[in-house]
């Protein structure tokens, strides 16, 4: 009788996967016209890239990384010490030395900030692991912790014994991002009521993607060799979390209620990139460049609703449940869906892309939008510098 059971339930899910891979097109509701295009030079783009170096040179912690738990105020994320700064750091310090490296900045100084921030990398970044049972933050450290070691891979092009270190500290991080994946499924960053030996705690949508998508970078660039299985559940997990009209819900628990606000399209505006980058790297051919066109025109055309929730200091509390830390989350997983489109549409789009991020860099030379200790300028300049190089790439300069 189990055995019967367990037939039919294999039949079941077959079917659903079936049904699935033969499904139609999605139906995307009618987008309002783009207005007419931004005009931008190879020297708006150098201008822009170059003032945001200068800020990550001048702001880089002796120790060779970014940020830091200062900056305290009577609001604060949780974060409990000491891994979560750590994995803070860790993030923001990956996100900054990436973002250096695509800039392609030739100065001598920004040669010696790689290579301080390099041996961060090697040293003190190789502790970072999970300790606190509430809080995996240090997800976000082991996954942008992969994409720049693929970042200072290639940027050691012809020293073999370098990139042999660094592919050895990348393989690290694939194991502790494999121990740290959700019972479910995916990855997430807070548990907050199990507390279990295999996590069992909260996967989100973008989370997994985040991972999903540093793997891919890391086996291109490093010949990592990929869990299987891990990145077969996650892509599932994924799949579970997104609605009909391609919007991805906030978490696994959100899927079972899609209408909640922060999953509706105008809540899901900073998030539907990352999870079509990663499924479409993956293979899903469901995601069209029509697709990757339509959210990308959409993120262009609302804007201005996704930045309402910059530089607020509390996460969640604006509509739809917008939190600022999605704003150049969202450009910057958006200039990697454009980089999937071909090179026309690359560069019709890319101007509108680029025109929130020119008009938003600060005076100091900074992006930044939530105010999360002393990590916000440097993950968020970190973002914006390698989302403008591509874009840079796409407008053909």
């Amino acid at each position: 009788m189990i055995y019967l059971f367990q037939f039919f339930l294999l039949i079941a899910f077959a079917s659903l996967a079936l049904a699935e891979s033969l499904a139609p097109p999605p139906h995307l509701p009618e987008l309002a016209p783009l207005p007419e295009s931004p005009s931008f030079t190879a020297e708006d783009y150098q201008s822009a890239i170059t003032r945001g170096v200068d800020f990550l040179l001048k702001k880089q912690n002796k120790s060779g990384s970014w940020g830091g738990p200062r900056r305290t105020k009577g609001l604060n994320i949780y974060a409990p010490v000491p891994e979560a700064h750590l994995a803070f750091r860790a993030g923001s310090s990956a996100l900054a030395l990436s973002g250096l490296i695509h800039s392609k900045d030739t100065r001598p100084e920004s040669q010696q900030a790689i290579d301080r921030a390099e041996k961060w990398f090697l040293g003190p970044f190789t502790k970072l692991r999970h300790l606190n049972p509430t809080a995996t933050y240090n997800v976000w450290g082991h996954a942008y912790g992969l994409r720049a070691l693929a970042a200072l891979h290639r940027h050691r092009t012809g020293d073999p014994e370098k990139q042999e270190q660094l592919k050895k500290v990348a393989q690290k991080q694939l194991q502790m991002l494999i121990k740290t994946e959700d019972i479910n499924g995916g990855w997430g960053y807070l548990d907050f009521d199990n507390h279990t030996a295999h996590f069992s705690g909260i996967p989100t949508s973008f989370t997994t993607a985040t991972v999903l998508l540093a793997m891919q970078e890391a086996k291109q660039e490093m010949d990592l060799v990929l869990p299987e299985t891990q990145i077969k559940r996650g892509l599932q997990s994924i799949k579970k979390q997104r609605t009909p009209d391609w919007s991805f819900v906030y978490s696994w628990n959100h899927r079972l209620r899609p209408r909640y606000a922060i999953n509706r399209p105008a809540g899901s505006l900073g998030r539907s990139q990352v999870c079509l980058a990663a499924l479409k790297k993956y293979g899903d051919e469901r995601v069209t460049d029509e697709l990757l066109s339509y959210w990308l025109q959409r993120l262009s055309l609302r804007e201005g609703w996704l930045s309402m929730g910059r530089k607020r200091p509390r996460p969640h509390d604006i509509h739809f449940s917008i939190s600022g830390y999605f704003y150049y989350y969202g450009f910057y997983y958006a200039s990697e869906c454009l980089h999937l489109l071909p090179p026309s549409e690359q560069n019709r789009l890319a101007p509108y892309l680029a025109a929130p991020l020119f008009e938003k860099q600060e005076k100091d030379g900074s992006w930044w939008d939530y105010p999360l200790y002393d990590y916000h300028q440097a993950y968020g300049t970190g973002y914006a510098l390698t989302t403008l190089a591509r874009l840079k790439a796409s407008s053909g300069f």
